[in-house]
């Protein structure tokens, strides 16, 4: 297994003047009734209040357009003998999606995430979205999760930090969906 480069530009289809930053206090509604829209329910937008709260919101960024927030991406810790990451969950307002938005997020996510020292992410979801950032099905065979399966998928973020798999779990808001 090797560590990918994360920090590689990626030219985008759909150029605009999008700020991607840090979440704020003052964008807390506006992620919330982002992420109820991208999700068609509140289960999600429960999801990232309560890592929040918990204090599990180790990486939240939005994307800015016109003083608009039309994206978000949150990363969390994980129970891990490393210092792992959950990236969940990416959410982009509807009228948006399917314009590189979602991507540019978890990208610079990613980036700050190697930037801040952890060694490696795990996600679940789609393998077909999933592993044009590095992620893999097949990195994260043998690792021990709740969702370990055909749609759990880990990247290494350190060189050698996923050599030998253990058990790894998110943070405990995930047990509340």
């Amino acid at each position: 297994m090797t560590a990918v480069a994360i920090d590689t530009p990626t030219p985008s289809l759909y150029p605009r003047l999008m700020l991607i930053r840090s979440e704020t206090p003052a964008d807390i509604d506006a992620i919330d009734a982002l992420t109820q829209a991208a999700f068609g329910q509140p289960d999600e937008a429960k999801l990232v209040t309560t890592l929040r709260q918990d204090g599990d919101a180790a990486i939240s960024l939005v994307a800015e357009e016109n003083g608009v927030i039309i994206g978000h991406v949150l990363f969390s810790p994980m129970a891990a003998p490393i210092r792992a990451l959950g990236l969940a969950p990416v959410s982009v307002a509807p009228e948006h999606q399917k314009q590189g938005i979602g991507a540019q997020l978890i990208r610079r996510g990613l980036s700050q995430a190697q930037r801040d020292g952890w060694q490696a992410s795990f996600v679940l979801g789609n393998p077909d979205y999933y592993t044009r950032f590095g992620y893999s099905v097949d990195t994260a065979k043998g690792f021990t999760n709740v969702f370990a399966g055909p749609y759990f998928m880990a990247l290494e973020l350190t060189p050698g930090a996923l050599k030998t798999p253990f058990a790894v779990s998110y943070a405990a808001a995930f047990d509340q969906l």
